[in-house]
Formats: structure tokens, sequence, C-alpha cells
């Protein structure tokens, strides 16, 4: 299986244990490169990353955040944008509620 990955999509997201970015995304393996730590903070590792992810051909980023996060609390629709303007490009922010199990644009 190549690096690549097959839908040119980089995720994004929490390393919480209840995230399960494949099944959310309806992903199967090598569709997407996703990058994690706690909060999904856009980190200088995270920018790292997503340049690497860029030069294998990504081309679409999502940021997920979460509710009943352990590090981000507050109005996560707009710490979702903020994440995705500091990514840049036409990153996507998202949120997906624990709860509900269901995912919303947070654009």
């Amino acid at each position: 299986m190549p690096p690549a990955p097959a839908k040119k999509l980089a995720v994004v997201a929490c390393m919480d244990a209840r995230i399960n970015v494949e099944r959310i995304l309806g992903l199967e393996e090598g569709d997407a490169h996703v990058i994690r730590n706690a909060g999904a903070v856009v980190t200088h590792d995270v920018k790292r990353s997503l340049e690497a992810s860029r030069s294998l051909g990504t081309d679409q980023v999502i940021v997920m955040l979460h509710t009943d996060c352990g590090v981000r609390s507050g109005d996560l629709d707009a710490a979702a944008r903020e994440a995705a303007a500091e990514i840049g490009g036409d990153a996507r922010p998202v949120v997906y509620d624990v709860e509900t199990r269901e995912l919303r644009d947070a654009g």
C-alpha cells in the first residue's frame, strides 16, 4: 500500500479513545492520514505532519473537535474554525458529538 492517502485526505483529530475517525468519516485503511493529539490542537508537529502529508498528495484537511473533551471547552464550533484557519487552505472544521454520534459542519 502506498504512503499517499487514497482519498487525498488528512484529518486532525483528538486522541480521545471514543473518537474513531475512520468509522465517523466512513474511511477504509489507506484512505487518509490521521494526525491525533490531545484536543486536536494545531501544534508545530501537526503542521509538520500536514506538510509531509501534502507532499504525498493530500489536498483536503478536516479538523475534528468533539464534545465532552478533556482539553477543550466552550464554543467548539468557533474553536474548530480557528484551528482550520490556523492550518490554512481549505481545511474543513467539524465537531463530533460523542453522545449522539453525529458529526456537524462547524464552518
